[in-house]
């Protein structure tokens, strides 16, 4: 297994910002979950973390 760190992501369509400014520090072993409405991001913050989606941090 591995560990993922985040922080200060952000993710922008034109002017309308979508992700903003997530940090979450996931350990070894630890089970996440997200959750949210429809269209508040989650599927793009996955493809950020799998690296199909590009990221921009601050």
């Amino acid at each position: 297994m591995a560990s993922v760190e985040i922080q200060n992501v952000k993710k922008a369509y034109g002017a309308a910002q979508v992700i903003h400014g997530v940090s979450v520090d996931i350990r070894d072993g630890e089970f996440v979950i997200l959750v949210g409405p429809s269209g508040c991001g989650k599927s793009t913050l996955l493809r950020m973390i799998a690296g199909r989606r590009p990221a921009r941090t601050l």
